[in-house]
């Protein structure tokens, strides 16, 4: 195992690191790198200019328009964006739905989708969780049942979906609907893909403890789906749930993002001072700093190895849990840090701050403003794509044999 960078990889990150300087928007890494929210408008912006250059979807085989990449450039990539500023891009359609498609779609399905995927024409939201399945989304209640009729076979779909992250920017929506009501719970589940412009289709959004309504219920009442948009097989869907799950826990890790933000963390403290001294040079605030940067360090090592495992012929595992619940905590305890630097100036909740034309005066630092309202806001990065309880369970399953 050699987890040093081969002189080809250390050129790619040069032509990653001039790619970003020439195309990524000013505007967007100022917002990105402020901790304020990005516009429906910035996602599509920078959707669209990694779509050009053929970077979009770069977990994707070629023959689909991936750009064909190993583990080991996307690491890079990634890395590199969270350093510049870029923003992560939705994952719904690229990073979860397409793979999905292509493993386990039929090629009509993969013909007209994973084009639209590209070009941002659909914009996806997920329908996993509902009140009462969460983390156990064995336990889904919403039905779709097969009829024919004089217009076709469809399936007739009920229920209620709820914590559809960006659902309010969405015409698509993918969801695990219970097409079984006998069988065992995993066995009656499928994948559907639903038009959230159909008639019976309606959300809801929910506020959440950072302002932000980023988050929705979403209520179905006899919604008709013509069958051409079951993925896979009827009943089969948990497998290709677990498939996307494995897609969402590895990138919700953010090794990059963490860089930046630890990054971000180590300016902050060598500029605010507390008791007439830079705050890093505080005791208490200094060794919780060196714990997060040892954290990180040691999950980066992680990460290489399960690079350079899955580059030498090897599938992730267990490992993918194991990144999720380290790269959440890591990401949390290093923005908890950050408003602790704020002091009181993070106090002053002003959710105007974090949009795009707030012209106040500051209330202290400037990095005060979105400090608080980031730090309630990933909270939730523990519980979401599988809480880090969910995880434990199958690291302690799948590796300890209990």
């Amino acid at each position: 195992m050699d987890l040093n960078f081969t002189p080809q990889e250390q050129a790619f990150r040069a032509e990653v690191q001039a790619f970003l300087k020439a195309k990524l928007p000013e505007s967007i890494a100022t917002k990105v790198k402020a901790g304020q929210r990005l516009t429906r408008a910035d996602q599509d912006e920078w959707h669209a200019i990694l779509n050009e250059r053929g970077w979009l979807a770069n977990h994707w085989p070629e023959a689909y328009g991936g750009p064909g990449w190993g583990a080991v450039e996307k690491f890079i990539f990634d890395t590199e964006c969270a350093l510049a500023g870029g923003p992560r891009i939705v994952p719904f359609g690229v990073n979860m739905l397409g793979p999905v498609l292509i493993k386990f779609g039929n090629e009509a399905q993969k013909k007209y989708w994973l084009p639209r995927i590209l070009s941002g024409e659909d914009w996806w939201c997920q329908g996993y969780s509902e009140p009462g399945a969460g983390s156990d989304l064995a336990s889904v209640k919403t039905t779709a049942v097969r009829v024919t009729d004089e217009t076709g076979d469809h399936y007739i779909v009920n229920g209620q979906k709820t914590w559809t992250t960006q659902g309010q920017h969405a015409n698509m929506i993918f969801c695990l609907v219970r097409t079984d009501r006998e069988a065992k719970a995993q066995s009656g589940i499928s994948f559907l893909l639903v038009d959230m412009n159909a008639p019976g289709v309606e959300l809801r959004p929910i506020r959440t403890l950072d302002g932000d309504k980023e988050v929705n219920e979403v209520f179905f009442t006899d919604v008709k789906v013509p069958v051409e948009n079951l993925v896979g097989e009827e009943n089969k869907g948990w497998t290709y749930a677990k498939y996307l799950l494995t897609y969402e826990r590895t990138g919700i890790a953010g090794v990059g993002f963490c860089i930046a933000a630890l990054a971000k963390l180590q300016v902050i403290a060598a500029k605010v001072v507390k008791n007439g001294k830079p705050l890093d040079q505080d005791p208490l605030f200094a060794a919780r700093m060196a714990q997060v940067e040892i954290d990180l360090e040691n999950m980066k090592t992680t990460n290489l190895r399960v690079i350079a495992a899955v580059a030498g012929g090897g599938v992730p595992g267990a490992e993918s849990s194991m990144l999720k619940i380290r790269g959440t905590e890591i990401r949390q305890e290093i923005l908890s840090l950050i408003r602790r630097a704020m002091g009181p100036y993070a106090l002053p909740f002003i959710e105007e701050a974090q949009y795009e034309g707030f012209a106040d005066e500051p209330v202290g630092p400037k990095e005060a403003a979105t400090a608080a309202a980031n730090y309630f806001n990933y909270r939730k990065l523990s519980i979401f794509g599988g809480s880090n309880e969910i995880q434990k369970n199958i690291i302690s399953k799948m590796i300890l044999g209990l």
